[in-house]
């Protein structure tokens, strides 16, 4: 099951993410899906930069540039 990584460095584990609505009530909004290696991916809020969300720095460390708001940290095969 995919893990929510909150920007104040919280980690939620399983989270439902079966529906478009329960991933987007997760990042606060419209999603974005960002893929990593080795079948992973994060599902962030495709505005969070916008709305100047707070830094997440777990998902800034796992894609390696600035990552904003909650993320969900999924495998990809996840996603529906």
């Amino acid at each position: 099951m995919a893990t929510l990584l909150k920007s104040n460095g919280k980690r939620v584990e399983d989270v439902d993410i079966s529906t478009l609505k329960e991933m987007q009530e997760l990042v606060g909004g419209y999603i974005e899906i960002v893929y990593l290696p080795e079948g992973k991916c994060l599902i962030i809020n495709e505005e969070g930069n916008l709305f100047g969300l707070p830094l997440n720095q777990q998902a800034t460390e796992l894609y390696g540039h600035p990552i904003v708001g909650e993320v969900i940290y999924a495998q990809s095969s996840e996603i529906n």
